[in-house]
């Protein structure tokens, strides 16, 4: 070999090996933390303190790729956060349909009322729900006793009903609903202030489950003839005629029945 030759065989070497000592170099400059990628991936790969050898391995021989802010977005907007996802599921369960012991039972009870409504022509009370609120009805009183004072009352006066508000708590029907009079003004009959109704039916303790509200309609039919029900003609009392009023004068009147006990109207007489 001549000797040109051999000096550039020899330039040659010494050029792959100062490659590779270059090469050889950066390797242990990220394994030394001077790689940032190296030391976030060696430090994710901890678990119970102690790291990942293959986890280590792989970042230091292949290396991390920086990801680009587009690929980043783009992964993003295809995650949804817990948040969004906990609302999601809350607006699902809004418009969910309920089917609770409550639902279930009034919706029954509802179709049954108007099955049996309109099979006869002059029914004895009507129903219906306000704002389509299955858990809130008015409920329409057409017929009382005709030779009973009240009944007098409505013809002279052209009233065709009276108006009744029923609210169904989230218990029922392990609790009774509320029930008021709305119109017309009645004085006795067990009609109270705000148009309460002193029914121990109502109450807590005269309640059961069983009881339908064709049941509690009837029984309060029954006890405004009872009671000497009359339409008011003239307002004496100057006190709002309204929900509130109405309930407070039901939470008193069950307290008051609940420490002396229900001495009149008993259950049966309303």
């Amino acid at each position: 070999m001549s000797s040109r030759l051999k000096e550039k065989v020899t330039a040659a070497i010494r050029k792959f090996n100062k490659s590779r000592s270059r090469s050889g170099s950066g390797d242990k400059t990220a394994e030394a933390g001077g790689g940032g990628g190296a030391n976030v991936n060696g430090a994710g790969s901890n678990v119970g303190g102690a790291k990942n050898p293959n986890v280590n391995a792989m970042a230091v021989g292949v290396g991390v790729t920086a990801e680009s802010p587009g690929k980043r977005l783009r992964r993003q907007d295809n995650k949804v956060s817990p948040a969004t996802s906990r609302m999601v599921m809350s607006v699902n369960a809004q418009h969910a349909p309920d089917h609770s012991i409550r639902a279930r039972r009034l919706m029954k009870e509802y179709k049954e009322i108007q099955k049996m409504h309109n099979s006869k022509r002059d029914p004895v009370f009507t129903v219906e729900l306000i704002n389509d609120n299955l858990y809130e009805w008015y409920a329409r009183l057409h017929i009382v006793d005709p030779d009973s004072k009240l009944a007098k009352d409505m013809a002279e006066m052209s009233i065709p009903f009276i108006l009744l508000h029923l609210v169904f708590p989230d218990n029922f029907p392990f609790a009774p609903p509320f029930m008021r009079v709305v119109e017309p003004r009645i004085e006795k009959g067990f009609v109270m202030e705000g148009g309460a109704i002193c029914m121990e039916l109502l109450t807590p303790r005269g309640w059961a489950s069983a009881y339908t509200v064709e049941a509690v309609l009837m029984q309060f039919a029954a006890s405004l003839v009872k009671g000497q029900g009359r339409i008011v003609r003239k307002t004496k009392s100057a006190k709002e005629f309204s929900r509130r009023t109405a309930e407070e004068a039901f939470r008193s009147l069950v307290k008051t029945h609940e420490k002396y006990g229900w001495v009149t109207p008993a259950l049966s007489d309303g």
